[in-house]
């Protein structure tokens, strides 16, 4: 990355809430809707957007179930998202520790 360009920051996580979403994920082994949703305080519409997003780009992946007769979604970061956060990160340090 060369000097201070935002252009090379990843448009699909830089935002807030896809952000935290990979934050949450890149930490887990795979989380429930609600648990998302909780640990980011988003409300669901907003979320189910976003999570959306991130599923497009396939730095996501959800499984559906029913348990007890309700819907269940499982989210879990895959491998192209968990470098593509990486790479985010690791940008957005080089942009801040520019001297």
């Amino acid at each position: 990355m060369t000097d201070y360009n935002y252009q090379e920051i990843d448009d699909v996580i830089h935002s807030r809430i896809r952000t935290a979403i990979m934050a949450v994920l890149v930490s887990v082994d795979e989380a429930e809707f609600t648990f998302i949703r909780e640990k980011i305080n988003a409300t669901d519409g907003n979320l189910s957007v976003h999570l959306k997003k991130l599923e497009d780009h396939n730095y996501v992946s959800v499984r559906k179930e029913f348990v007890e007769r309700k819907p269940v979604s499982r989210y879990r970061i895959t491998d192209t998202g968990r470098k593509a956060f990486e790479e985010y990160i690791k940008k957005l340090e080089s942009i801040i520790r520019k001297q």
